[in-house]
């Protein structure tokens, strides 16, 4: 039987290692069934369960597994474990978005890695705290409702909070000579100073990040800095620099023969181009974007990119082209569901019909030929140029409904985007990759750094009296949890390890210290069971997670009239190139 056990529990973690986490699962959860009374064994399979049920996204099993681990650690009075254990629990219930929770089960690791004179777990624990903060802070700022370049000073207060600890785990990890953590460190760093505005500080903790990830050939993590890089120049106002960031990108993401961040880079190149008013080179990308979306079957992305086309034919004042892009873009919206989408796509395309009616010219109704635009493809070709009054037709209905502020062009460009600098690409967010041997090295088989912590849902009580029974009810399920050694699964207790396992009423059991504060937290998960948070259109592979790039068709509602003067000018204006990048803006100061 024990052998059976322990072979099981191998054959598993033989799985999990070369990625077959299901399969994995199946002999982990085989060998608990079969049970042992090795204590250690039992705590390395709880461990292992809870990390591969991490990695399937399946957080309440993981979450299980560590408490059971966590419990059997204590129990047996092994602090190394209980250190581990807590560290791979804050990491769970930061996917969860249990943020107070996963920070006191984090400083619980960092206590025992310094007081076992750890420093590897030590560095471990001060990184896990910082993605700690760091996730709550992103959560926080997307919820915040304050004026541009703003951000409220509990999500300052958060952000400093996991730029002190990144700042720390980076002193202890140089003292180590861990290059690779220092790479992660500087990474995260760089993102923390992002969501503060520090775009600066930003643009140099990534290149520092850039130059570890060349230096270990890590063509994946030297993708995300470009990306990163290209990202923070945006918000400088460097555009040409942020394209030329993204040209990088894009060039791994193909030697990496990644269709989906392929497409990302082209979506951000469009996008560039388009605040660089290339609008010629802005549709080529975004057509090499739709080309990649319908490959991969991606319709929110293919909606996106058929928006974004319509809005460069638009600029580039060809409306028959925009309207077929704008038709599509209405019929993918509706396939969807998105709302939103379908009313702009409506708007457009009542605009775009409204002004082709007042032409005259034959070239109004010419219609694209997409056979010809291939990803690898020639620019698009201008058509007929527009009238003042035509293009007044054709501006866009976000447009006309976004007031004015009396700001200068420059203000308006980076007030808008400042009140979106927590919306950020996907590859902005703590990496996976990274992850495994930074935030989620407390155990052998390492725990991913998550896409995103679901967002707690903020409720008014309507009986207090219910609630504070629900919060009592999970108060006696944490005690119950401490117990109940004898219930965990798998758990032979026999004379060879009933002397190991402490009583429930021995006084020699750890200070409560820890459970307390675990349950002072409880009360912040009652929102979440009040009511589900609302349903929000899913992510399309080829899509960025957050899409700051929004904002560029309110940025060009604030550059119009110069686009008109352009459009009504002489063949000699229309044959210039583009007009010269902006020059930096620094950020505020934070």
């Amino acid at each position: 039987m024990e052998a059976s056990c322990l072979e099981l529990a191998l054959e598993g973690e033989r799985l999990c290692k070369a990625g077959d986490f299901k399969a994995g699962v199946a002999f982990f959860e085989a060998a608990v069934q079969v049970g042992t009374e090795d204590l250690k064994t039992l705590s390395a399979i709880y461990s292992q369960l809870g990390n591969a049920y991490f990695y399937l996204k399946e957080y309440a099993r993981a979450l299980q597994f560590h408490k059971h681990d966590l419990l059997l650690a204590r129990t047996i009075g092994d602090r190394m474990g209980e250190a581990k254990a807590s560290g791979n629990l804050g990491n769970t219930l930061k996917v969860l978005g249990r943020f107070d929770e996963a920070v006191v089960c984090c400083q619980r690791h960092l206590d025992i890695a310094q007081e076992q004179g750890d420093k590897v777990g030590e560095a471990r624990a001060l990184y896990n705290i910082g993605n700690v903060y760091h996730a709550k802070g992103k959560q926080l700022s997307w919820n915040a409702a304050q004026d541009p370049g703003h951000l409220p000073p509990d999500v300052r207060e958060t952000l400093r909070r996991a730029s002190e600890f990144y700042e720390r785990n980076l002193s202890l990890v140089k003292e180590l000579g861990d290059r690779a953590a220092q790479g992660r460190a500087y990474g995260n760093l760089g993102n923390t100073h992002y969501l503060l505005g520090n775009f600066t500080e930003a643009t140099t903790f990534h290149k520092e990040r850039l130059a570890i990830a060349k230096e270990f050939g890590d063509k994946a993590a030297e993708r995300r800095a470009y990306s990163n890089l290209g990202n923070a120049h945006i918000f400088l106002g460097r555009f040409d620099v942020a394209a030329e960031y993204y040209k990088k990108t894009l060039q791994l993401s193909r030697q990496l023969r990644d269709q989906a961040v392929e497409a990302q880079a082209c979506y951000s190149l469009g996008n560039t181009y388009t605040l660089l008013q290339d609008y010629e080179r802005a549709a080529e990308y975004h057509l090499r974007h739709l080309v990649i979306a319908q490959e991969l079957a991606d319709r929110v992305g293919e909606g996106r990119a058929c928006w974004s086309l319509g809005n460069a034919y638009v600029s580039m004042g060809s409306p028959a082209q925009a309207l077929t892009f704008a038709k599509k873009h209405l019929q993918i919206s509706q396939e969807i569901g998105d709302r939103n989408g379908e009313l702009t796509a409506r708007m457009n395309v009542a605009q775009l019909q409204l002004a082709l009616g007042r032409l005259t010219s034959p070239a109004a109704a010419e219609k694209p030929d997409l056979a010809g635009y291939e990803a690898q493809g020639a620019r698009p070709k201008r058509t007929q140029r527009l009238s003042a009054e035509t293009w007044d037709l054709l501006r866009l209905p976000l447009e006309r409904s976004i007031p004015r502020a009396p700001s200068s062009d420059e203000e308006c460009f980076f007030d808008l985007l400042s009140k979106f600098q927590s919306s950020r690409m996907d590859d902005q967010r703590c990496p996976l990759e990274e992850g495994q041997a930074g935030a989620a090295e407390a155990t052998a088989a390492p725990i991913p750094e998550e896409r995103a912590g679901q967002p707690s849902v903020t409720a008014s009580p309507q009986t207090e009296e219910f609630f504070d029974l629900i919060a009592s009810s999970q108060s006696r399920r944490l005690d119950d949890q401490r117990a109940s050694v004898g219930s965990l699964p798998g758990l032979r207790i026999t004379l060879n390890n009933v002397g190991h396992l402490r009583g429930d009423g021995d006084p020699q059991e750890p200070g409560d210290e820890f459970f307390n504060m675990l349950i002072k937290y409880q009360s912040s998960r009652i929102d979440d069971q009040r009511c589900p948070p609302p349903d929000v259109l899913p992510r399309g592979p080829t899509m960025p997670d957050e899409d700051f790039f929004t904002l560029i068709q309110r940025v060009q509602a604030k550059r119009m009239d110069e686009q008109r003067v352009d459009l009504a000018g002489s063949p000699e204006q229309e044959a210039s190139g583009p007009p010269e990048p902006r020059q930096q803006c620094q950020p505020g100061a934070s």
